[in-house]
């Protein structure tokens, strides 16, 4: 894992902000996944940061990709241009779910010619899908428990299991294969029963479709919700992997492909962000550090993602409760209100944030005319 010392050096090399991605540790967080559910292939979920780098140090380690948008496609499908036009059709449909259970018409069109496997959730997407994407195959996004995650999702997408055979049916009436089922616990979910209820849930919705004539699913994608390790309260992924395992095991058979949708797991421990002071102030009592980047930018995850970044300094010494404010005049920007820092950092020293590798600077803006940060990868 990258250390402070690199950081600091990148820093000063390459200016800040900066956003820097260390491609050993997703590696080794790709290895560790497959390590512990050997029997699911792993989709990165591409919206957790999609920068093309990622994509092909993932592909080359075996992974296939999770893709919501057409740009998102593009981006997976740019890997595999050498591929002559019937393998890289069938490469596709292994290696590519667009799991949007909503998509835009446009975006039907453009997909349809390469045979996707798309979800879906309602009456109206099959319509949808019947007049535009007829070529697609389909999977059955479920509403499941997302209790304890971070993010939640189940308010947005999923059918209820009560109707799931009856969705199943008319996608089939209407001239489509229905492969399998999909479901998504939540974000960041460190209530690892989540999984084991929503795996019951297919289970039993298996057999349901099965009692009624429907044999033709043969594929179960457990979606995403596998904690990064921001901190010493997330269980270990050992533990969650053993619970999934198991219930695997007991309730569907090995000729079931299983698929999952990891992002945040797989790119969260690999990457940092960079920030310098730009100004200094005593509020209320508390010193307060204003920096080149923040919730507008690759601290966005504070607001749209729940999720809490701890700023270090690089020198040692006694620290206090401190404010750490973003670039841009709006008082939304606050990084943080309570941050063990040092009071006597000056300005232009540098502060850094590890594990923010994951929905932070996929949802930059330039709002304010602040850019994004500068992106560095190593060990490519």
């Amino acid at each position: 894992m990258i250390t402070p010392k690199q950081l600091h050096k990148l820093a000063v090399r390459h200016g800040t902000p900066l956003f820097v991605v260390d491609h050993d540790e997703i590696r080794r967080n790709y290895a560790t996944f497959k390590k512990y559910l050997p029997r699911v292939q792993a989709y990165y979920a591409v919206k957790a940061e999609p920068l093309p780098e990622i994509v092909k140090t993932l592909y080359k380690a075996g992974a296939s990709f999770d893709v919501a948008s057409m740009p998102e496609f593009e981006i997976v499908h740019e890997n595999i241009q050498h591929m002559p036009p019937k393998q890289r059709q069938q490469w596709i449909w292994d290696k590519i779910i667009y799991a949007n259970p909503i998509k835009a018409i446009e975006a039907l069109t453009q997909l349809d010619p390469y045979k996707p496997l798309v979800t879906y959730d309602n009456p109206e997407e099959i319509k949808k899908l019947e007049k535009y994407a007829p070529n697609a195959g389909l999977a059955l996004r479920l509403k499941v428990p997302n209790t304890g995650a971070m993010v939640e999702l189940s308010s947005k997408f999923g059918a209820d299991p009560g109707e799931a055979v009856d969705l199943i049916l008319a996608a089939d009436k209407a001239g489509f294969t229905v492969e399998g089922l999909s479901f998504h616990v939540g974000s960041q979910t460190t209530n690892f029963e989540n999984y084991v209820q929503a795996i019951n849930l297919a289970a039993n919705v298996f057999k349901d479709a099965r009692s009624r004539g429907y044999t033709k699913m043969n594929l179960l994608d457990i979606g995403g919700g596998f904690p990064a390790p921001y901190d010493k309260s997330v269980k270990s992924f050992r533990i969650l992997a053993k619970k999934i395992n198991t219930e695997l095991d007991r309730l569907f058979p090995r000729e079931i492909e299983i698929l999952a949708e990891p992002g945040r797991f797989m790119i969260a421990t690999a990457g940092a962000s960079v920030v310098k002071i730009n100004g200094k102030a005593v509020r209320d009592g508390k010193t307060c550090y204003y920096v080149d980047d923040g919730v507008y930018h690759t601290y966005s995850g504070i607001i749209f993602d729940h999720c809490h970044y701890h700023l270090k300094s690089f020198r040692k010494g006694p620290v206090r409760i401190c404010g750490v404010f973003g670039p841009t005049c709006d008082a939304l920007d606050v990084i943080s209100m309570s941050e063990n820092l040092p009071t006597d950092l000056e300005l232009g020293e540098f502060l850094y944030s590890p594990n923010i590798g994951a929905y932070s600077h996929a949802s930059s803006t330039w709002f304010n005319g602040f850019p994004p940060a500068k992106v560095v990868h190593i060990n490519q």
